[in-house]
C-alpha cells in the first residue's frame, strides 16, 4: 500500500517562504483570499430576512383599519430582533445561519470536502483521530494525542508539533480553494490556527505567522491534490455515516486500488 504524502523533517517545514504564486500554481483558486473570512452565509441570510420581512410588510400594510398599521409594525421588528441578536448573541444566531445555509447546492459538498480533508491529512501525517461529525452546526473531526493534548494545554508546543497541527487545521480550506472560486468555510479553521499559534514556544511574529498559514494551506493541498482518490473515497464513507474504522478501510481500499 504507497500513499503519496510527504514526510515533515524533524526541525520543522514553516521556515520555508512560501508565496501566493505557489499556491495558485498548486491549483488553489484566488489563493490570496484564503485567509480572508467569507460572509456568503451571514449576508444571503440577513438579506434574505430584511427582504422578506420588507415584502410582507408592504402586503400587511393594504389590511383594513388598525391591522394594516400594528401588522406591518411588528413584521418590520423582526429584521431589528435579528440584528440585535446578531450584535448581543452572535451564536445564537449563527445556529440559524447554519441551516439557512444547508440551502445553497454546494453546501453538502463543501462540508464533506472539508471535514474529510482534515481526515485525511492527519491520517496521512500520523495524527490519530478520534471521531467526526457532519452535523450541521457541529462539522467536525477530533483528534486525539496526549503528548500534543499536554503541549497544547501548557502553551509549550515547538516548531515540529506546530507544523503538523497547523496543516490540519489548514486542510479544510486547502480542499475548499482547490475545488471552489471561493472559500467559505474557513473561519473555524483560522481560528484554531491561531489558537495553536498563541500557545508555542518562542511565540512567531505576524510575518511569521503568514508564512507558515500559507505553507500550511500549501503543504495541505499538496497532500491533497496527490491524493484525490483517497479524498473522494473518504468523502464517499463519511456521507455514508461510517465509523472512523470504516473510513481508515475507505481510505486504505483506495490506496491499494
Amino acid at each position: 500500500m504507497e500513499f503519496s504524502a510527504i514526510c515533515l523533517s524533524s526541525d520543522g517545514q514553516s521556515s520555508l517562504q512560501t508565496s501566493l504564486r505557489e499556491l495558485t500554481t498548486l491549483g488553489i483558486k484566488n489563493a490570496e483570499n484564503l485567509a480572508i473570512p467569507s460572509v456568503r452565509n451571514d449576508a444571503a441570510f440577513l438579506i434574505t430576512v430584511v427582504g422578506t420581512t420588507s415584502f410582507l410588510g408592504v402586503l400587511a400594510g393594504q389590511l383594513p383599519g388598525d391591522w394594516g398599521f400594528f401588522v406591518p409594525y411588528l413584521i418590520g421588528s423582526i429584521s431589528l430582533v435579528v440584528l440585535g441578536i446578531g450584535s448581543t448573541a452572535p451564536g445564537l444566531l449563527q445556529v440559524a445561519i447554519n441551516g439557512f445555509s444547508s440551502f445553497f447546492p454546494d453546501y453538502q459538498d463543501r462540508l464533506t470536502r472539508h471535514e474529510a480533508a482534515h481526515f485525511l491529512v492527519a491520517y496521512l501525517i500520523g495524527l490519530p483521530i478520534l471521531g467526526y461529525s457532519l452535523d450541521i452546526g457541529k462539522e467536525h473531526v477530533n483528534l486525539i494525542d496526549e503528548k500534543l493534548e499536554k503541549l497544547i494545554y501548557s502553551g509549550q508546543l515547538d516548531s515540529k508539533q506546530l507544523d503538523r497541527l497547523a496543516v490540519v487545521a489548514m486542510a479544510g480550506l486547502a480542499a475548499e480553494g482547490l475545488q471552489y472560486d471561493k472559500v467559505i468555510g474557513q473561519s473555524a479553521d483560522l481560528i484554531s490556527l491561531q489558537r495553536f499559534l498563541n500557545r508555542t514556544k518562542p511565540n512567531l511574529s505576524k510575518d511569521q505567522q503568514q508564512n507558515l498559514t500559507r505553507w500550511a494551506a500549501l503543504f495541505a493541498a499538496s497532500l491533497l491534490k496527490n491524493n484525490r482518490s483517497l479524498h473522494e473515497a473518504l468523502m464517499k464513507a463519511m456521507s455514508n455515516k461510517a465509523s472512523v474504522l470504516e473510513c481508515i478501510t475507505a481510505i486504505e481500499q483506495a490506496a491499494a486500488a
